[in-house]
């Protein structure tokens, strides 16, 4: 069989082999429980920005006064996220055309770019917490350290999926075949940067 032959492929880029084989794949399996999930964080995120709704009408000074303003590194997370999203779509188109170079090399990116807007988000935290003691005590940090930790949580869970997915490249798992891994952890990836763009966009204008 050759790349992009018809027939060949199952929803899930899984290879489809002739009914009675070991290991029949079942196309759509994987995709439905991916979307289940990412439904089930949809909701969750959802109600993170609900509360915030509520807790922001019912404040009689939003932001607090004297609160700093959000530091410039919310905005280097924000390109190293995007950038994240950018390696890992490559490493997905890569993989679906057998190049398994630029599928290594774009995980590996991916992985450095998430480490980066972790360490970014680490400092943006400190820097919040360390400058003013009256932002510390309102319900505003609550929120912030709320949204943000939240999507925070999520992202380090995906790296550790996307380390997994990584070390599988390295070894020669995946082929323009079989690379779900790559896949669902492309979608998520995405996923977490819709999230991010939502969130970061309200802390802007709702200054």
């Amino acid at each position: 069989m050759t790349p992009g032959s018809p027939g060949d492929r199952g929803d899930d880029g899984v290879l489809v082999r002739p009914h009675g084989e070991r290991g029949v794949s079942v196309p759509g399996a994987g995709s439905l429980g991916l979307a289940l999930f990412i439904v089930s964080l949809s909701v969750l995120f959802v109600g993170g920005l609900v509360a915030y709704v509520v807790v922001r009408g019912r404040a009689q000074t939003w932001p607090p006064s004297g609160a700093p303003a959000l530091p410039l590194g919310m905005w280097v997370s924000t390109v190293l996220l995007l950038l994240s999203g950018v390696t890992i779509q490559r490493a997905l188109i890569g993989i679906r055309r057998g190049q398994d170079a630029v599928l290594r090399r774009n995980l590996s990116a991916t992985l450095v770019l998430s480490l980066l807007f972790v360490g970014s988000q680490s400092w943006n935290w400190l820097h919040y917490y360390n400058a003013d003691t009256t932002f510390q005590h309102h319900l505003y940090g609550f929120t912030f350290y709320m949204l943000t930790g939240l999507h925070a949580g999520h992202v380090l869970g995906g790296l550790a999926a996307l380390a997994l997915v990584a070390r599988r490249a390295f070894r020669g798992v995946y082929s323009w075949a079989y690379y779900p891994g790559v896949r669902y952890t492309a979608v998520y990836w995405h996923f977490l940067g819709g999230v991010w763009l939502v969130l970061f966009g309200l802390l802007v204008l709702d200054r």
